[in-house]
């Protein structure tokens, strides 16, 4: 062959190549980017709608669909993956006690990319999708920011590093508590978490640490979530079908067999729907769908063992908004198969039955009904001020896979943690109520997991343009985490029970001694108590708890942790028995008394000590011309005041000294801790540096405030 031919041989060929592959990049060319909002004030989400990416077989897969917003603002470009989701329209419907949260998929879903501008200007936003070394971009779309009253995203202190403040430079101290499980099956709905959240706000309160990897029993982006078994049954309908080990269906035997998703499904009234799937049975075996109040004819092929699809039609009547009583009925000797089973409208739209479908991943997939709850509640977060620490990860999901650091279980556990937080970072991370990523809730401390937290604060590092800080739990005190250099918020969970009281006489106390421990532990970076509480040796909420008024406990550790040189309170777990104690205003004295303490500045030091009379323990904190103190009945504890029934009796002629006080004088308030009232005020002259304080009399605990 001479060279010219083969030239004209290899030209041709990829002549033809170009003409097979233009349709795809032409596709690829048509990228559209919207956004409703051109105007935003600084730190607004601002969101965007990315139309043209076509269908892919993985929208969750960067190496499938590799989708960004790239934003450019003078000499700067922020790059914001995008996110594939569905859109929901939301009501409350019912009355009374039987109201509930009604959640309804609209359009179909689609790729959205969301993003806050920092500081005031002229924004350029162009969508962006790579592919094989290639990359296409929409037309740009211009952004004007103007100037708002938001505080900026939380980050460590650059002055200290033991506390936090806001990217706008205002100091911030976490004041809060747990919410953790949040779902239409819980205490807390979405809707009574915006109300909470609202209580929070209103109190002074700004955090609270909310689970996002809960499985199928609350909120859980990634999780197994499933209309035919539950996480915690042994005894599973869903098997590998025959023939096909690489697919699974469900089984039916002689048994009906309930279709019972973890979250309500809802409908929309006098509207037609269709049920469709695939179904095969043994020999004279009868297969029926209930549904609504509708019965199917037998579903199965009169062919033994072969497959069939079936489709049931039904309407809903005009109050019906819930998918109830969908079941299905066998009869006869043998098995019966079902797969790919779909529940729509009738004139198309999303799936409404996503949690039937058994052949989806579960790590890599992201639950939409949950993304989208997230989605409502740091709004509503974010317009009340408040807060939130996500515990994402879904732990069962990946502990068995972090045995080995060298493994490739590990690999993957650590690739598939990326591809969540880069749809964390997508979606959630332009609202600045996201506080922290907590990779995922008490994971076992013996694990080696120094290695998974290096590379996914290092990918966090890349592609979180806010950089929220990050954190993890473990299930007992665990040190290398607490020092680990990729996590930026040390850690410590801590129930007083029972089997402390040799080692620890009360709450206070229980506080303070994991205070030290976090301190030694992280000298120099932010570290609270992320859940305390007391507990039976269980950890159950005990008996005395659920049935006393008094709220002691909590009481007594906001104060004593908010005092403690922990970088904010510690955060109470038992959500549902101080809702419904209605603890919310407790928060309030504590706020307002803190509410001039120079978090930020690099002065503040905690100490710990007595006063003349033994009975009153000191907490407090102090800079050079500044004391924030609090004085703590010892006998006030919640194991004198409730399980033993004693009253603490009145301290009467206390004496508090301050040693190294720089000014000649002191102004001294002394709070009641429990109304916020001031009850008096005094001046008092330091004698030789040192400043005596006479408490007022006090029954539980009282506050001073000392300044020159």
């Amino acid at each position: 062959m001479t060279f010219a031919r083969a030239q004209s041989i290899v030209l041709a060929v990829l002549f033809l190549a170009v003409l097979v592959l233009a349709p795809r990049c032409a596709r690829g060319q048509e990228l559209t980017l919207e956004t409703a909002t051109t105007d935003p004030g600084c730190l607004d989400v601002v969101e965007f709608q990315i139309g043209g990416v076509g269908p892919v077989a993985d929208p969750f897969d960067p190496a499938v669909a590799d989708v960004w917003l790239e934003v450019t603002s003078g000499q700067r470009t922020w790059s914001v993956p995008a996110f594939f989701s569905q859109s929901y329209e939301r009501h409350r419907v019912g009355s009374g006690a039987a109201v509930r949260d009604w959640f309804y998929p609209v359009d179909m879903p689609g790729w959205r990319a969301r993003f806050a501008c920092p500081e005031v200007g002229v924004y350029e936003a162009v969508a962006v999708r790579r592919n094989g070394g290639q990359r296409w971009a929409s037309a740009p779309v211009t952004i004007r920011c103007h100037s708002s009253d938001r505080t900026g995203f939380v980050r460590v202190s650059l002055r200290d590093p033991r506390w936090l403040e806001f990217t706008t430079g205002q100091p911030f101290f976490p004041i809060g508590q747990n919410l953790a499980f949040i779902g239409s099956q819980q205490y807390v709905t979405v809707s009574r978490a915006e109300e909470i959240f609202g209580r929070l706000a209103a109190n002074g309160a700004n955090y609270a640490r909310v689970w996002t990897g809960c499985e199928d029993w609350a909120l859980a982006i990634e999780a197994r979530k499933s209309a035919w078994e539950r996480s915690w049954e042994r005894q599973s309908p869903v098997r590998p079908l025959p023939g096909n080990p690489d697919r699974r269906g469900v089984l039916l035997t002689n048994t009906p067999l309930a279709v019972r998703p973890s979250h309500d499904v809802a409908l929309r009234p006098s509207t037609s729907y269709v049920v469709t799937g695939r179904v095969r049975g043994a020999a004279r075996k009868e297969l029926r769908l209930e549904v609504q109040g509708t019965t199917s004819p037998n579903l199965l092929p009169s062919t033994p063992d072969a497959w069939a699809t079936f489709r049931h039609e039904f309407r809903t009547g005009a109050q019906e908004h819930w998918l109830s009583g969908m079941r299905f009925q066998p009869a006869g000797a043998g098995a019966a198969w079902l797969d790919a089973l779909s529940l729509q409208e009738l004139e198309g739209g999303p799936e409404l039955l996503w949690e039937a479908d058994v052949n989806r991943p579960t790590r890599g997939w992201y639950n939409p009904l949950d993304a989208f709850w997230l989605d409502e509640l740091l709004q509503a977060a974010q317009h009340h001020g408040i807060h939130l620490q996500l515990c994402l990860l879904t732990r069962d999901l990946y502990m068995g896979s972090l045995r080995d650091a060298e493994s490739a279980d590990y690999s993957r556990a650590i690739a598939d943690a990326k591809r969540t937080f880069r749809y964390a970072v997508a979606r959630w991370g332009a609202f600045t109520s996201v506080a922290a990523w907590e990779y995922w809730n008490e994971i076992d401390p013996g694990l080696p997991t120094d290695r998974f937290y290096t590379e996914l604060g290092e990918y966090l590092e890349q592609i979180d343009p806010y950089r929220h800080l990050r954190t993890t739990s473990t299930w007992g005190p665990s040190p290398k985490d607490c020092r680990h250099p990729k996590l930026d918020l040390a850690d410590v969970h801590f129930y007083l029970r029972p089997a402390d009281g040799g080692r620890l006489r009360d709450e206070v106390e229980a506080v303070l001694d994991r205070a030290r421990w976090l301190r030694e532990q992280a000298p120099g970076k932010p570290a609270h108590q992320g859940e305390s509480g007391l507990a039976d040796d269980q950890w159950r909420i005990t008996g005395e708890m659920q049935r006393s008024p008094e709220l002691v406990d909590f009481h007594n550790m906001l104060w004593a942790s908010a005092l403690s040189g922990s970088t904010g309170t510690a955060l109470p777990w038992w959500w549902e028995r101080l809702d419904q104690r209605n603890h919310y205003p407790l928060y309030r004295p504590l706020s307002r008394f803190l509410a001039d303490v120079p978090w930020s500045g690099g002065e503040v030091q905690p100490f710990v000590g007595t006063a003349a009379e033994d009975r009153v323990r000191l907490v407090g904190l102090r800079t050079r011309t500044q004391v924030w103190l609090w004085c703590f009945h010892r006998e006030a504890a919640w194991r004198n005041v409730v399980t033993e029934g004693r009253s603490p009796g009145v301290v009467r002629g206390a004496v508090v000294e301050l040693s190294d006080w720089a000014p000649a004088t002191a102004r001294v308030e002394w709070w009641d801790t429990r109304t916020g009232e001031v009850l008096g005020t005094e001046r008092v002259a330091a004698e030789q540096g040192r400043l005596t304080l006479r408490l007022p009399a006090f029954t539980r605990d009282v506050a001073g405030r000392i300044q020159e």
